[in-house]
């Protein structure tokens, strides 16, 4: 009988929904697994085939711990607010909710046609006002404790979505959702104390299980590093304060540098103590039109004016020293300006190369010295010279040395400084989460009480955002103005957003307790679910939202709200499906190939005249998946031609997990005619009961592999083995009924329809998703028996069974019993014996 996959599929489906098989409740009588993927924000264009990867890896395991005997969470949900639903529905002029409905149905629906085990009774949505209520509740607590405040600040400004974004949302000195430049601009915008919780968001990474480079992409991120705040006096009065990890150069500090914005500059100019004046200013115009990716960049040309009026002195040795204004120093990294030791480290010594400055060595390394080619840059080992009472000792002495001088003179101190900055929390756009405060004229910033939450959006037709980049809501005055909590009086609500990251930050507690109208989710569901215990995401979010979550997290901890301090204890990461480029040579078709090689002449000719046409990109023939280059692949399709089974199986075949793989289309059908084999069995039962003893070893290694590689996310080497149990089975003539069963239980989590279909048909009742896993017998996962080959001469003679234990005296003479080696040996003298273990028997002879 043929496998009809499309009736099999529809009719599991509809099984699973109408009884609600995958819902889950508090059991205490279970041990629970909570099994997290990232919900998806639900674009108008819907799921691509490199959405079911992470869906179905974390599905095949959390069905497995069904079978286990666990109680299991596996839920899904909508990060619904942002920029692509607004950006979209300004261009087709239609509100966002309507947008967020239509996206949010045909995600949905694309899910269930995958037969991925989600608990849909736990459905969220951070749009919905009964969810974002919360999410403004936790705003004012992080507000109440001095963590959410309001400043001015040099931010990102996006020149395409016309927003602000935080620091880990630009990338390359790109927007990360739009690719537009970034520029700086000065505006007055929520943040988020985040870096008070820098030094326990690194430190408590050690007990978790997240792979290695997640921990270190945030270890990064975060940057703790060990050091000293140095106050250098100024000519103008002033105090110029830097951080460093290397106090013990301080000998060799012959110049300073600081950044454009520096609020220094503005005094100094307007105290009339900079001379020119014009030049800096222009300098200062020019950064401000560069991203901090391209102020930062180590390969660029240093640039930089010096201030003519004010200098530095250096607090160790009473020298005089230039200020410089340059832009490869921040405002918002450190204190916005550095001391420059150019001996020991290679920007400096470029920058001091250029503008002519003193290069003065500190640190002997165990090289000669050749300060013309910077050989000491970045020294970390050595011995202090030119250095004073430094002189002589090695650097980490000298820097506790110093470090002590420093606070005995009241010249600086011991610092532990972060990279992180806070989180700019604003967004001037409509489609986000009103933060729930409001302005008053005589009581200031007033959070709203917590009886008036949620905060709903207004109903407007106008979403695009003020000539400034003002938030559209700023228009709305009917919504805007409003009587302060506190005095009474007249006030004006904020009008900026959240950013999506908001509802991201703490949707994982709410699927814990999705309909409770009184606290985001109960005390008994928090304590039954948290933490949860495996979690797999994209890297690209390592720096985003798995830091902001595990944040927000820590705080509600800190208040009471959560039983754990971490959200989540293991964390993975799947590596991208990848999508032929159809602009690389390789992939053009047949006929536009030769053209082309017709009109340049040669492949080299071909390939310049592709990179010139379509950029860099048409170098590489496997790229990522992108509209742009009608590379996407839409998983109905496949659904529809081969089957979500098929899809589910060729998805984690590809290729390692964590690792990209591109897509193959021709790939798949090798994966249906698998399941097509394994449908082929329920033709093919044969007599017998139990496991039969030529197979039992492979029976047993099979359970114990498959088993083991879904624990370890190796989905590829568990399929692996199951197609040698197949191969097994059709060489030993079909499957007895026990052996085609465990083949079922153990295809299950991957290909859930087809294997629930057959089990039905084997006559039992129960469905595989929660029959128990298969156990193995470690003993029997060894061979019992084992084919050997005898040999007389060189020659095979005869293939025999053994013991796999089998002595070599034992395995000789059975060899030896052989008729046709019997025949082989007539008339011969045996002259030498050689077994092979596991492998063969060799008869040397003559005669």
């Amino acid at each position: 009988m043929k496998y009809d996959f499309k009736a099999v599929e529809a009719k599991w489906q509809k099984v699973w929904e109408d009884e609600h098989t995958f819902h889950a409740e508090i059991d205490k009588s279970k041990p629970k697994f909570y099994a997290l993927v990232e919900f998806p924000y639900p674009s108008a264009a819907g799921l691509h085939v490199g959405h079911p990867r992470s869906y179905t890896a974390l599905d095949i395991v959390a069905r497995k711990k069904r079978q286990c005997g666990y109680n299991v969470l596996y839920p899904m949900g909508w990060d619904a607010f942002g920029l692509p639903t607004e950006n979209y529905a300004l261009k087709n002029h239609i509100n966002p909710e309507i947008v967020t409905a239509k996206n949010v149905a045909r995600f949905k629906a694309q899910l269930k046609s995958l037969g991925l085990s989600f608990d849909w009774d736990r459905e969220i949505n951070t749009t919905d006002p009964d969810y974002y209520k919360w999410t403004q509740w936790i705003f004012l607590q992080l507000y109440k404790k001095g963590l959410a405040y309001k400043k001015e600040t040099t931010v990102n400004y996006c020149t395409g979505c016309k927003v602000v974004l935080a620091n880990e949302e630009v990338v390359n000195g790109v927007c990360e959702r739009c690719g537009s430049p970034v520029v700086h601009k000065v505006k007055s915008q929520w943040m988020l104390k985040i870096t008070a919780y820098a030094d326990r968001l690194i430190d408590d990474l050690d007990g978790l299980d997240y792979i290695e480079r997640v921990s270190t992409q945030q270890k990064n991120w975060i940057g703790r590093s060990h050091g000293a705040e140095i106050n250098f006096d100024t000519t103008a009065g002033d105090t110029l304060t830097v951080y460093t990890t290397r106090a013990d150069t301080l000998f060799g500090c012959t110049y300073m540098v600081v950044s454009p914005e520096h609020a220094f500059i503005k005094k100094w100019v307007e105290a009339g103590l900079i001379k020119n004046v014009d030049e800096i200013k222009a300098y200062q115009a020019e950064a401000a039109r560069k991203s901090d990716f391209e102020r930062t960049e180590l390969n660029k040309e240093k640039t930089g004016v010096c201030i003519d009026g004010v200098q530095a002195i250096n607090p160790v040795n009473g020298k005089v020293v230039p200020i410089f204004i340059s832009d490869y120093v921040l405002a918002t990294y450190g204190t916005g300006a550095i001391m420059a030791v150019p001996a020991h480290d290679t920007r400096d010594w470029e920058f001091a190369t250029k503008f002519g400055l003193p290069i003065i060595e500190v640190v002997k390394g165990n090289e000669p010295s050749n300060l013309s080619e910077a050989a000491f840059t970045d020294v970390a080992t050595g011995t202090l010279v030119n250095s004073g009472f430094l002189d002589g000792l090695s650097v980490e002495d000298a820097k506790e040395k110093m470090y002590a001088w420093l606070e005995e003179n009241h010249k600086g101190c011991k610092k532990v400084n972060f990279k992180l900055r806070d989180w700019v929390f604003s967004r001037q756009r409509y489609w986000g989460e009103p933060i729930p405060m409001v302005y008053c004229e005589k009581c200031g910033w007033q959070p709203l009480p917590e009886s008036e939450l949620p905060l709903r959006l207004p109903e407007i037709k106008d979403f695009e955002p003020g000539p400034d980049g003002e938030s559209p809501l700023a228009r709305h005055t009917e919504w805007v103005n409003t009587t302060c909590p506190c005095c009474g009086g007249p006030a004006k609500r904020e009008t900026d957003t959240m950013p999506q990251w908001a509802g991201s930050s703490w949707y994982f507690l709410r699927y814990c307790d999705p309909h409770n109208d009184k606290e985001l989710a109960s005390k008994e569901a928090l304590e039954y679910w948290s933490p949860v215990d495996w979690y797999n995401g994209g890297m690209e979010h390592t720096t985003l939202h798995l830091l902001y979550s595990r944040f927000w997290h820590k705080f509600l901890y800190d208040i009471g709200v959560v039983p754990s301090k971490e959200p989540y204890n293991k964390r993975t990461s799947h590596g991208m499906i990848l999508g032929l480029n159809p602009h690389a040579f390789e992939n053009l078709p047949d006929a536009e190939r030769k053209q082309l090689l017709a009109e340049f002449g040669s492949e080299k000719a071909v390939r310049a005249h592709l990179v010139e046409k379509y950029g860099e990109m048409a170098e590489h023939p496997i790229v990522k998946m992108s509209k742009s280059l009608g590379n996407v692949v839409n998983p109905d399709d496949v659904v529809n031609e081969y089957g979500a089974d098929t899809l589910r199986l060729y998805e984690m075949f590809i290729g390692d997990f964590e690792k990209a793989a591109p897509w193959n289309t021709s790939s798949i059908k090798g994966c249906k005619r698998f399941l097509e084999r394994i449908w082929g069995l329920g033709d093919k039962i044969v007599e017998g009961e139990g496991y039969r003893p030529a197979l039992e070893a492979t029976v047993h290694r099979t359970i114990k592999k498959v088993g083991e590689d879904i624990d370890a996310l190796k989905a590829n080497t568990a399929i692996a083995q199951l197609m040698i149990y197949v191969n097994a089975l059709y060489d030993n003539g079909g499957a007895t009924r026990a052996e085609l069963e465990v083949l079922l239980q153990l295809l299950n989590p991957f290909a859930p329809h087809m294997t629930e279909e057959m089990w039905q048909q084997l006559g039992h009742i129960d469905q595989l998703a929660y029959h128990p896993w298969p156990s193995y017998d470690e003993a029997k996962c060894v061979e019992q028996t084992i084919e050997i080959a005898v040999q007389v001469n060189g020659k095979v003679k005869a293939r025999i069974q053994v013991a796999a234990d089998i002595e070599q005296a034992d395995a000789i003479a059975q060899a030896k019993a052989e008729p046709a080696v019997q025949e082989a040996l007539a008339g011969k003298t045996i002259v030498k014996e050689i077994y092979v273990k596991g492998k063969l028997v060799n008869l040397a002879a003559k005669g």
